[in-house]
């Protein structure tokens, strides 16, 4: 972060301070809280344009209504429907609360190729009052319409096995569409509890 000070080293020359994101490119800006109470997803329609080159998503304490779903995400590219195309990667470490059993590898049934389903974020959910996951997910350049839309997400989850599950998914929108709205689903049953909170990236442009 850049420190802005006086040529002459006299605070009272200074006559106006920078905004935040002039200062700061990686600064965040909250464009959007989503709460889940039953829910059956966490939609954000609203406020992904040109305005940030990137979007952070930040999903806190997601709890599922059934034991061992797991958190999606979809896309959607100018119509009604989150059915974006995607090419997605999926891969986790493991390791359980006896700790006698780990694991680094990478997970096909949980990847897409040119799928318009929605992807994969975590692994299966606990619904004990003490399971949940947590992470963030990247959307970058959504409102681009000449390049693929990048995402990257990690999240850990407490699951319904009492494993610690931290996976790492990324992919792209394989759309020449801009990304103008995005779907936080459970694979089935609804997003019992949990907060969604969605925030733009850097200055505004």
């Amino acid at each position: 972060m850049a420190i802005r000070t006086a040529v002459n080293r006299a605070l009272t020359e200074i006559t106006a301070l920078p905004t935040a994101a002039a200062l700061v490119n990686g600064n965040l800006t909250l464009l959007a809280t989503e709460t889940a109470s039953s829910s059956a997803n966490l939609t954000f329609d609203s406020n992904i344009n040109s305005t940030y080159d990137s979007y952070l998503f930040k999903y806190i304490s997601i709890h599922p209504a059934t034991n061992g779903e797991q958190l999606k995400i979809a896309f959607r590219d100018g119509s009604t429907a989150y059915d974006a195309t995607k090419t997605t990667t999926f891969f986790r470490a493991v390791h359980n609360e006896a700790g006698n059993d780990t694991e680094v590898a990478y997970r096909t049934a949980q990847d897409l190729a040119q799928g318009t389903g929605a992807a994969h974020l975590t692994q299966g959910i606990g619904t004990d009052n003490d399971q949940s996951a947590s992470g963030e997910l990247m959307l970058l350049a959504p409102s681009s319409t000449t390049f693929v839309k990048h995402f990257i997400a990690r999240t850990n989850t407490y699951s319904a096995d009492d494993y610690n599950y931290t996976t790492f998914v990324a992919g792209y929108c394989n759309v020449t569409a801009a990304i103008d709205g995005v779907q936080f689903i459970m694979s089935s049953g609804n997003i019992d509890a949990g907060v969604i909170k969605m925030y733009g990236v850097g200055p505004k442009q």
